[in-house]
């Protein structure tokens, strides 16, 4: 066992039960639409990863996709999971669930849905989400969810970089009776390669203003794929005992691609094993790429110095990336950890702030 931040168990995994899409979101780190993933696995091996996963813990876990309801059998592997004692969650656009889709998601047990909404206004929305119509059926979706006894979060990613759009989009989703919103900052990767991640002061300005923005209101939000956020809201005096480190990749959280693959994150696709071939759980705890990214003593640069590594740990992802994160062009799909140049435990190059108060 490695010494330093190590949770025996995850406590959350996200799996991108398909590549296929019905959207053409400009940001999916997946590049999912028409296409299904090659080597994707089957119903049966589904039903095995669930197997795995309550061997190693019984974490959250997240059907995610592309659209997981694109799957003919998404209720039964979501029923399975149920059955077996996971806490079954999903993500979706919402596109797809009308009320008797809620209907058989509540059913098959999953607990809580997180619906995409990425602007009050709909046309902005459709047009990021690549087709019309859908805003519409995402706030429906929302309503048919919490109307089946489901929790719902609504996730945002970052549009605009100011304050207003985020607000507004809370807004909604506070009439609409939500309390819980994760606030993505996009990471150049898959087809969002192609969109600005805005400027590193820029990413602080908004994340402060988030923080102070919620913090008086009966809501829970979560700056993602932002793990600085920790460092601003202890220098405003914000503390939230539910938030965890900043960057969870590999420590508590991983992810489980269409074909098997175990990577630490969504937005670091670097494959640590695959489940066909090697139990989750040997995977979770003796994978060099897990063990290094629990490990402080590795962080590098600018994040080794930090004072904040503890609680935030810099994003892994963009540190992979290197300075190339700060641009658009990010490596496409899965790789071994030899086919690509990045490191892993480098700093993040999106992170303005120097340890100890220096230039």
């Amino acid at each position: 066992m490695v010494k330093g931040i190590f949770h025996e168990k995850p406590r959350l995994v996200s799996w991108n039960i398909t590549l296929r899409c019905p959207l053409a979101c400009a940001h999916c780190y997946m590049d999912a639409g028409d296409r299904e993933a090659e080597g994707v696995l089957s119903r049966r091996e589904a039903f095995g990863v669930i197997d795995q996963l309550c061997e190693a813990g019984r974490p959250v876990v997240v059907l995610s996709g592309g659209e997981p309801l694109l799957r003919d059998d998404i209720f039964e592997i979501a029923r399975y999971g149920t059955d077996q004692g996971l806490r079954m969650v999903m993500g979706s656009s919402g596109v797809l669930i009308d009320r008797a889709a809620a209907a058989r998601l509540s059913e098959a047990g999953i607990r809580a849905v997180a619906i995409s909404l990425d602007s009050a206004d709909p046309t902005e929305h459709d047009s990021f989400r690549g087709i019309p119509g859908v805003w519409e059926k995402a706030v429906q979706a929302i309503r048919y969810c919490r109307d089946e006894g489901m929790g719902v979060q609504i996730n945002t990613s970052v549009i605009r970089w100011d304050i207003d759009s985020v607000n507004r989009v809370i807004a909604i989703g506070r009439s609409l009776g939500v309390r819980d919103y994760q606030v993505f900052f996009p990471v150049p990767s898959g087809r969002g390669r192609d969109v600005s991640p805005g400027r590193p002061g820029d990413y602080e300005r908004l994340i402060a203003e988030i923080l102070v923005g919620c913090r008086d209101h009966d809501i829970n939000v979560r700056p993602t794929c932002a793990p600085q956020f920790r460092r601003i809201a202890d220098t405003l005096g914000i503390q939230d005992p539910s938030w965890g480190r900043g960057c969870i990749a590999g420590i508590s959280y991983c992810r489980v691609y269409a074909n098997g693959d175990v990577t630490p994150c969504p937005y670091l696709p670097v494959s640590a094993g695959n489940v066909r071939d090697t139990h989750f759980t040997e995977i979770w705890q003796r994978s060099e790429i897990f063990k290094a990214l629990r490990d402080p003593a590795k962080l590098s640069g600018k994040c080794g110095r930090c004072e904040y590594q503890a609680v935030c740990g810099g994003c892994r992802a963009r540190a992979y990336r290197g300075a190339g994160a700060l641009s658009t062009g990010w490596c496409d799909g899965l790789a071994m950890p030899e086919s690509l140049c990045g490191e892993i435990c480098g700093e993040d190059p999106f992170c303005p702030y120097q340890p100890g108060g220096g230039a």
